[in-house]
């Protein structure tokens, strides 16, 4: 079963206060509005951007000499190393900035008809938000149409930014895989990035009901519900491009009851 900030003391959470920074197109804020959902991607999956981290999870280089050397006695073939790698396809993040910059201004959203958004959250109304959902006399997990277990574990931390190839933090023991969730190399510190993470267990196969295997998609979507946050606060601004059609866009929340995003 997963559980919710289960890593916290190994992680840097910000102030409760923390004004937080989403980048994204207009159409996919549409669509998460409409869908009730915030999206997040598995960490190896990167690719929707140029310059993205295709190290993204991954364990350190230095880190992985040693793990690949280090073998379970009831499973000799398989090394702390294969454990690592499938933790990591098996962890979703869903990324913020902590500051407005022009840098992630100019680096995401780029793809839009209509121009790019930047929603401004309060972490700390945000994290408890999505704490409450994930309790487990809220939510649910569906697979393939099947309501099964709640596997995933909710965390939050600021990323550390490393010198990637020669950084090593098993020095004295292995780590808890969350460790490299929030791990990235000094080229991608200009992110300034806050992550919400949804993890499961990395050994052993998840298996349904009816005997298949639970097989982790490249992305997924969590329940959010866009109109609760702003009538609480959790949304706390919506700020528009220069060159977004914002006329347009308000005219669309309008459709959606939404009126007063852009505080």
């Amino acid at each position: 079963m997963g559980s919710i900030e289960p890593h916290a003391p190994l992680l840097t959470i910000p102030p409760i206060d923390q004004a937080i920074f989403k980048m994204m197109t207009a159409e996919n804020l549409l669509c998460s509005i409409d869908g009730n959902y915030l999206h997040f991607n598995r960490v190896d999956s990167y690719t929707d951007f140029p310059g993205a981290d295709a190290n993204d999870g991954q364990q350190l280089p230095r880190d992985h000499i040693i793990n690949a050397n280090i073998r379970f006695e009831k499973s000799p073939d398989y090394s702390a190393a294969n454990y690592y790698d499938q933790s990591r396809a098996r962890t979703y993040a869903c990324c913020f900035s902590l500051e407005n910059t022009d840098f992630i201004w100019g680096k995401y959203a780029n793809s839009s008809s209509i121009g790019k958004v930047c929603i401004v959250f309060n972490f700390g109304k945000l994290r408890d938000c999505l704490n409450k959902i994930l309790q487990a006399n809220n939510c649910a997990l569906v697979c393939n149409g099947n309501i099964c277990r709640q596997i995933f574990s909710l965390n939050y931390g600021i990323v550390e930014y490393v010198e990637w190839q020669m950084h090593q933090v098993n020095k004295e023991r292995l780590q808890n895989p969350i460790i490299y969730t929030y791990l990235k190399d000094t080229q991608f510190s200009k992110e300034k990035e806050l992550r919400i993470s949804l993890s499961a267990q990395g050994m052993g196969e998840f298996v349904l009901k009816e005997g298949s295997t639970i097989q982790f998609p490249n992305s997924f979507h969590f329940y959010f519900n866009f109109r609760e946050a702003l009538s609480k606060g959790i949304i706390q601004q919506l700020l528009y491009a220069p060159e977004c059609d914002s006329n347009l866009l308000k005219s669309e929340l309008y459709k959606r009851q939404i009126e007063s995003i852009d505080a």
